[in-house]
C-alpha cells in the first residue's frame, strides 16, 4: 500500500502555510517556486486542502492536521496561535474524518458517521450555527444533524453540504446570489436547502452528487433518472 507523501510550494509570507519551516530551499519572486515535501508530517496523506493562508492534510486513519495562519481560529485549537509545523486537531481526537474543505478563514470537516463540523471565521455566517461570531474549535453543525452528510465544500465565505437522499444545502456568504436561493440575506447563517427549476422533461428529481463553490459563484453536478 503507498503512503501519500505531501508537497507544497508557492508564497508563504510568514505565516507557515507551507509546512517547511526555517531554511526551505530557494526563493523565486517571493515564492518557493519547485515543490517541497513536507517532512514534519508524520503521517501518510490521503487529502490535502487550502484555506486563505492555512493548509490542511487528512491522514489515511482519518486524522486530521493543519498548520499555518490561525487570527481567526482557522487551526480550531481554541487559540490563536499559528505556525508552520504540522499538528493534529486536538478536539478531535478519537473522531475520523473522511473529507476536509477550507475556505478563506474557515474550514468543514465530514465525519464518519455524516456529521459537518465548522470552525474557524463565522463573520459572513459561513459556519452554519446561526451566528456571525468566530468559532475556536470544530463543533457540529447543528442544522445538519437530521441529515447524514456525504460531501462538504467551502468558498471564500460560504459553505456546502450534499446528504445521501441527493440534496443540496448551502449557507454563508449570498450577496452575489452564490447559494443559489432567491431573497436570501447578505449574511445566510444557516443551511438552506437549494431547490431546482423543475422541467416538464421527466428526467425526475435532481440528485446533487458533487458541489463547488467560488468567490461569487457555485456549480454542482447532478443526477436525474426518468420515470
Amino acid at each position: 500500500m503507498s503512503i501519500g507523501e505531501l508537497y507544497t510550494w508557492g508564497r508563504d509570507e510568514g505565516d507557515g502555510r507551507l509546512g517547511l519551516g526555517p531554511g526551505r530551499g530557494h526563493n523565486e519572486a517571493g515564492g518557493l517556486s519547485i515543490p517541497l515535501k513536507v517532512k514534519s508530517l508524520p503521517t501518510g496523506v490521503a487529502a490535502v486542502s487550502c484555506g486563505g493562508f492555512f493548509t490542511m492534510a487528512l491522514s489515511e486513519e482519518g486524522e486530521l492536521w493543519n498548520w499555518g495562519a490561525n487570527s481567526n481560529y482557522e487551526l480550531g485549537r481554541g487559540d490563536k496561535l499559528g505556525g508552520w509545523k504540522p499538528q493534529p486537531v486536538p478536539s478531535l481526537k478519537g473522531v475520523r474524518v473522511i473529507q476536509i474543505a477550507s475556505g478563506g478563514y474557515h474550514s468543514l470537516a465530514l465525519t464518519d458517521k455524516g456529521e459537518v463540523l465548522s470552525w474557524g471565521h463565522g463573520g459572513h455566517g459561513q459556519l452554519g450555527n446561526s451566528s456571525l461570531q468566530n468559532q475556536k474549535v470544530p463543533i457540529q453543525v447543528e442544522a445538519l444533524a437530521h441529515e447524514k452528510v456525504i460531501y462538504i465544500s467551502c468558498g471564500g465565505s460560504s459553505s456546502a453540504a450534499i446528504t445521501d437522499g441527493g440534496k443540496l444545502y448551502m449557507w454563508g456568504y449570498a450577496k452575489d446570489c452564490q447559494l443559489g436561493v432567491p431573497g436570501l440575506p447578505e449574511k445566510q447563517s444557516s443551511p438552506i436547502e437549494v431547490k431546482f427549476l423543475m422541467e416538464d422533461d421527466g428526467l425526475g428529481n435532481h440528485n446533487v452528487l458533487s458541489v463547488a463553490i467560488g468567490a461569487s459563484h457555485a456549480m454542482c453536478l447532478v443526477s436525474r433518472s426518468g420515470h
